[in-house]
């Protein structure tokens, strides 16, 4: 069974479920290479292992974009 899309899944802003790069790459309308990139670099959401998937907290994706647009605004 595969789950729904991430972004009919949302409550709140938030989904009931850890993301997958996928899902953070459809939400940011980014490639996933992007995605990929930006936890290389560790510059993008914080990730975390489960097994050797790689997951995202959506609290955490969520309080990193309100970083990435503060740190915007204070560069406009």
């Amino acid at each position: 069974m595969t789950s729904p899309p991430v972004t009919t899944t949302l409550r709140s802003g938030l989904p009931d479920r850890y993301l997958t790069p996928e899902d953070v790459a459809v939400l940011f309308k980014v490639p996933l290479e992007t995605v990929r990139y930006w936890r290389k670099q560790r510059t993008g959401p914080p990730g975390f292992r489960v097994g050797v998937h790689v997951r995202y907290d959506p609290t955490a994706v969520q309080r990193w974009a309100e970083q990435q647009m503060a740190i915007d605004a204070e560069a406009a």
